[in-house]
């Protein structure tokens, strides 16, 4: 019998001494407003220009880190990393230029966000209800911790966001051990 796929919550590791930390990608090279949020709906996303993004706190670059707005950036060698997986097609890779850093720097766009959250097995899951007088949010997911993906909902997906709670970035074990075998600074993993 199949052993079903395990799934990891990929993060940024806010422990690294001496990190950077840096802006959401909402100005592009020609100083024209980007919204951020297009990052989390789980399509391509055609940019005019370049993203800019800016320290917040200037410190050790990472090869995995969230920008504002948990938006992931990555370094070239994920991008190769992915590549080399076979998994590039779950992924769009955006051109990003860190002030202060000639490194190539991409903005890490999951393809797909799947209704795949197992409410039962996370730890508190809070929905929008009529009385918080949201009529726009209502029956949405308000607040998922201790989140967990039920397998039999992904199918051959490597990297998407979950449908409801988009701000977490879900990734296969083979993602989470070829990123910790290929020695990849700034990620943290939680299964979820």
């Amino acid at each position: 019998m199949n052993m079903p796929e395990r799934y990891f919550d990929l993060s940024d590791d806010l422990h690294v001494a001496g990190r950077w930390h840096l802006s959401a990608p909402d100005v592009d090279e020609n100083g024209r407003e980007i919204d951020p949020w297009q990052f989390k709906d789980g399509v391509a996303v055609e940019l005019e220009a370049m993203p800019v993004l800016s320290m917040v706190r200037p410190g050790r670059a990472l090869d995995f880190s969230m920008t504002g707005l948990t938006v992931p950036l990555v370094h070239g060698r994920v991008v190769s990393l992915f590549e080399r997986l076979g998994i590039a097609q779950d992924v769009q890779f955006i051109p990003v230029r860190v002030e202060g850093f000639a490194e190539p720097y991409f903005l890490l766009n999951a393809l797909r966000v799947i209704r795949c959250i197992d409410d039962a097995r996370c730890e508190e899951v809070l929905y929008w209800r009529p009385e918080d007088n949201r009529p726009d949010k209502s029956g949405q997911y308000r607040n998922v911790r201790g989140l967990k993906v039920d397998p039999t909902k992904v199918g051959a997906v490597s990297v998407f966001r979950p449908w409801g709670w988009t701000v977490v970035l879900i990734v296969t074990e083979q993602v989470k051990l070829a990123m910790e075998s290929e020695g990849i600074t700034g990620a943290r993993f939680r299964e979820a």
